[in-house]
């Protein structure tokens, strides 16, 4: 039987589109520092490391609000999506404002299919930690293997 995912389709037409896009020339005119929140730069910014049981992720998401927060796991898929609010100005002349506001969605995929049962997450200082248990199906068995 074979297993059609949406999303792990979608993620390869992007990195698909990504290549296409940085062989003609365009990555480093699109990571421009005058065109913030535009380019091949992911928000937010994530650490991943595993163990035998689960894959550890930590997310940089300073200003943003843990009621503007989502996330959701299918298989061994994470999406993160949420928003950031912008600063009220309230008569203030900037002179430079390179943190971006708005809405962002991110999918990361990990090796093995994800417990989503037994998922947890903690906010704090602007730092999401998640720990995605390991499915138990999806866990590599030893086999023994007898000699005659």
């Amino acid at each position: 039987m074979l297993s059609w995912n949406l999303i792990r389709e979608m993620e390869h037409l992007r990195r698909e589109m990504d290549e296409l896009f940085r062989g003609a020339g365009f990555g480093p005119m699109l990571d421009a520092p005058f065109l913030p929140g535009v380019g091949t730069r992911r928000y937010p910014r994530i650490n991943i490391r595993e163990d035998a049981d689960n894959y550890y992720l930590e997310a940089l998401l300073p200003g943003v609000d843990v009621r503007n927060l989502d996330m959701s796991v299918v298989g061994s898929t994470l999406t993160l999506s949420g928003e950031r609010k912008e600063d009220e100005s309230d008569g203030r002349t900037w002179h430079r404002r390179e943190r971006g506001a708005g809405k962002f969605l991110r999918t990361i995929e990990v090796p093995m299919e994800i417990d989503a049962n037994k998922v947890s997450a903690e906010y704090r200082n602007g730092v999401l930690k998640v720990t995605l248990p390991k499915a138990e199906g999806a866990k590599p068995k030893r086999i023994a293997i007898k000699a005659r």
